[in-house]
């Protein structure tokens, strides 16, 4: 039976812990779609733009083997409807958003994956800047 799962992400400076989530969640399904937050969307959720621009991030996103499909996430008040449109039968986030999403268990399975600890994309910003 094809498992559909679906997770999101800024992917910005992409990382191994970025490889890792992203490695993990295609192994919870057969398929795994990727929404990636818009340059605007990251904008309001972290004070800046990506050092990447949207496309630049999707299409590394998209180059990654254990990827099917990447999507743009615009709004953060529209995950239960991108989980719709994907047909998720599993959503996965890192476990530093452990429990804001459990939400959606009423339409599909929520997985909190462990995050590799000490590396995060401000740190490697910051890192760079020095």
């Amino acid at each position: 039976m094809e498992k559909r799962v679906v997770t999101f992400g800024t992917f910005d400076v992409f990382h191994v812990g970025h490889l890792r989530i992203l490695e993990g969640a295609s192994r919870l399904g057969s398929s795994l779609a990727v929404g990636v937050s818009s340059d605007l969307l990251n904008m309001s959720k972290k004070g800046r733009t990506p050092v990447y621009s949207q496309e630049e991030r999707m299409a590394i996103v998209a180059a990654l083997r254990c990827v099917d499909s990447v999507f743009v996430e615009e709004s953060l008040e529209q995950k239960r409807e991108y989980l719709i449109q994907h047909k998720a039968d599993v959503l996965v986030m890192g476990d530093d958003w452990a429990g804001r999403f459990d939400e959606f268990s009423d339409i599909c399975k929520v997985v909190y994956l462990p995050r590799t600890p000490s590396i995060s994309t401000t740190t490697i910003i910051e890192k760079i800047r020095l």
